[in-house]
């Protein structure tokens, strides 16, 4: 453990519970209690629960936060018709990078949350501090580190959760996919970085324990960030300074579907930059069907060129090794290609992403 790292609410908890402990951005988080791919399993076939409570919460008030939010993010925040729906989108900076990957939840024109990396935490405030300062806007921007998040998820996390927690029960308790409600003082979202239906839970950190005691007994087993990793992966769903980062642009990195050019009129940052650079490559997954172990780093050959895979791992879903590969946009999904893996080309093959979604092999 590292005496310098923060620890959340559930810190105790963690170590009660034999956790095996890690530095993640900072942070002493568990990385498994035991069987990293008993956890995963039980987010595919039952219900696990993490402590995000790393993240950061951002809470934005003013009469000027949706026209600050549609110049700020690429995804346009306009589509959230509703109270409670939710949008993910990338923030950019001038040249087109990604500062971070986030979650913007809407209650109304003037009042929204935004769920940032751990990592980029303070770099995210800080940005957006700067342009709410360069654009004069009449903003609060509040972080909220007196919460906790804890996320369950897998096919029973609805069930289990709603077994755990009363305030669920209300009418409006358990809200629709990427929504959340509001119930008591809790916060419950609708969403989700595994590829399986589930929530993520803001609660006050007085409270997170006391949660987090009450869905273990409803049997949501706990799941460290390697579970996570895999699950992630599995899913298709990128990992900031992994997948992206500021020097890279979303059109690059398999989220231009995250990028919302319609209205022509709306300079978000980072917009120039894109339209005057469009996607110089193709985000794919990689199956490898050679015995060895995919990890980020490693060069791709394939018919269009060579690429680079950006995250890579063994599956416990496919029982195989997976990762994403950066190609040129000439590359498809079912080429055979081969991965340098110290000093020798392995055989793979490309797929069209996700692996996994909803308990389902898909590819």
């Amino acid at each position: 453990m590292n005496s310098a790292a923060k620890q959340t609410p559930l810190h105790a908890a963690h170590v009660a519970a034999a956790a095996r402990m890690v530095d993640f951005a900072g942070w002493d988080m568990p990385v498994n209690y035991g069987s990293q791919i008993e956890e995963h399993h039980a987010v595919r076939r039952d219900a696990g629960m993490f402590d995000v409570s790393h993240m950061l919460a951002l809470d934005l008030a003013g009469p000027d936060a949706t026209s600050f939010l549609r110049k700020l993010l690429a995804n346009d925040v306009v589509k959230l018709k509703e109270p409670g729906k939710a949008l993910y989108s990338c923030m950019l900076n001038e040249r087109g990078g990604v500062i971070d990957d986030l979650i913007v939840y809407r209650f109304s024109d003037a009042d929204y949350r935004i769920v940032v990396n751990a990592g980029t935490a303070d770099k995210d405030v800080a940005w957006m501090r700067q342009r709410i300062a360069a654009t004069g806007a009449n903003l609060t921007l509040q972080a909220r580190r007196d919460l906790a998040m804890i996320a369950v998820q897998g096919p029973r996390a609805l069930e289990r959760a709603a077994a755990a927690l009363p305030e669920l029960a209300t009418a409006r308790g358990i809200p629709s996919p990427f929504s959340c409600a509001r119930a008591a003082d809790l916060l419950v979202a609708r969403t989700g970085y595994t590829g399986e239906d589930g929530l993520e839970i803001a609660v006050p950190a007085s409270r997170a324990e006391a949660m987090w005691n009450g869905l273990l007994a409803a049997g949501v087993k706990p799941c460290g960030l390697g579970a996570r990793d895999t699950l992630r992966l599995e899913a298709g769903m990128n990992l900031y300074g992994q997948d992206m980062d500021d020097t890279v642009s979303p059109l690059d990195a398999g989220l231009s579907w995250t990028v919302d050019f319609k209205d022509e009129a709306r300079d978000f940052v980072g917009r120039k930059a894109l339209q005057s650079k469009p996607a110089q490559q193709r985000l794919l997954g990689l199956i490898l069907e050679d015995k060895g172990v995919l990890r980020s780093h490693m060069t791709v050959v394939a018919p269009s060129g060579e690429g680079e895979t950006t995250s890579g791992s063994f599956s416990p879903t496919l029982e195989k090794s997976i990762a994403f590969v950066r190609l040129p946009l000439a590359a498809q999904p079912g080429e055979a290609v081969e991965v340098e893996v110290r000093g020798k080309r392995l055989k793979a093959r490309t797929v069209k992403l996700p692996f996994v979604r909803n308990g389902q092999i898909l590819v």
